[in-house]
């Protein structure tokens, strides 16, 4: 049987087994920004660009929208996929090629370890990072949370993190694949079809609601369908890694794009998704691994004298406390552990102990044991038909 140990922290978030490209010819003028086709992927693409205009009014930046794997497979469960790299790898070879600058990237889809090419160049500030509970508009007004749905109730969702956390607190529930943009998704809660009780996902499904993220809700200006914001204390349900976050992926050694991002950059919502993506990356996680966190600046709420002390400027937020809440499920929730620590980062360094020290804890608790069956019984993932 595979054993899961936390051993001493990787020397490296890169792929080792992908070979660096020659150095493609650096842009001289137009920076050439890569991003997906999806409307909501080029809504925050556009942040991005309006961004950087404002920080470099003089630089033409131009945009390039192209489909993922991910994109073009509308139908297949997200974890029947084998590729970690399912939203990034057509982009990547763009950028590895030198035909693209820079990459736009929601953070929670960028894979924990990057090809040895490429590098993450800047992490914008983090939207809202929960999921949000959408009813569907023959509930909504008799049905304000998971709780209070009846027993065979249908939730649509394409992640296992949030089924298998939702068939831990609640289940009486049923799940459903639901794939597509977040628009196509709402219209197939918003539809009336007859029920269907292979629930498959297909036409038939009749979703009583789905689970999505709050951020993109928020940025696409449907905030008004969020029926219920769920965190650890409300639903009991933690978000994926990275998520609410932008990243921006560029090639390693590019000191000009790094040079272009850094105004760009959030210190504070960089150093809590390292300690995430350093939580999963140890852990071995993916799209078909239920892993949730959740991170929380403590002196954001509880010590704002202290960043009065430490003024204004690069410093500031640095060598202040991180808590960091994390659970690992099994696919049919009937198993569980979690976990909470905290520590001073200030650094990269610093982040990435502390999601190691999270994933060193949850082991301890038990989570190999959890991950170990995840792996060991692949196919249990395939038929989940509400993951």
């Amino acid at each position: 049987m595979t054993s899961i140990e936390v051993g001493p922290l990787p020397p490296t978030t890169t792929d080792p087994s992908t070979k660096a490209p020659p150095n493609p010819t650096p842009s001289t003028s137009t920076i050439h920004i890569g991003t997906r086709r999806s409307k909501l992927a080029l809504l925050q693409t556009d942040i991005v660009h309006e961004a950087l205009q404002k920080a470099w009014p003089d630089q033409d930046f131009e945009i390039h929208a192209m489909s993922t794997m991910g994109d073009k497979n509308q139908t297949t469960p997200l974890h029947n996929f084998g590729a970690k790299s399912l939203w990034t790898h057509e982009l990547e070879a763009g950028l590895v090629d030198g035909s693209l600058d820079l990459i736009v990237h929601s953070l929670k889809d960028m894979p924990t370890q990057l090809p040895s090419s490429c590098a993450l160049g800047a992490v914008l500030t983090r939207a809202d990072p929960r999921d949000a509970l959408v009813m569907a508009p023959r509930l909504a007004a008799t049905h304000k949370s998971l709780s209070s749905l009846p027993p065979g109730s249908i939730v649509g969702t394409s992640s296992v993190r949030r089924s298998a956390q939702i068939a831990r607190l609640y289940p009486h529930l049923r799940f459903a694949n639901v794939r597509g943009n977040v628009g196509t998704r709402l219209a197939k809660l918003d539809a009336e079809p007859a029920p269907d009780e292979s629930g498959d996902g297909g036409a038939g499904v009749r979703y009583s609601c789905l689970i999505l993220a709050a951020a993109g809700l928020l940025r696409l200006g449907l905030g008004g369908r969020i029926t219920q914001f769920l965190d650890s204390q409300s639903g009991g349900i933690f978000h994926a890694v990275g998520q609410g976050a932008l990243g921006i992926e560029i090639r390693v050694g590019d000191e000009r794009m790094r040079t272009l991002l850094r105004p760009l950059e959030d210190r504070r919502t960089a150093l809590a998704c390292l300690a995430e993506r350093s939580l999963m990356r140890t852990l071995e996680g993916g799209c078909s691994v239920p892993i949730g966190v959740e991170t929380e600046w403590m002196d954001a709420h509880h010590e704002a004298q202290t960043e009065a002390a430490q003024g204004e400027g690069e410093g500031k937020g640095e060598g202040e406390t991180l808590l960091m809440r994390a659970i690992v499920v099994s696919l049919d929730g009937t198993d569980h552990v979690q976990g909470e620590q905290k520590g001073g980062i200030s650094s990269a360094e610093q982040a990435d102990e502390l999601g190691w020290g999270m994933a060193r804890e949850l082991v301890e608790k038990g989570a190999a044991r959890i991950l170990e069956t995840i792996n060991l019984n692949r196919e249990v993932i395939e038929r989940q038909d509400g993951a």
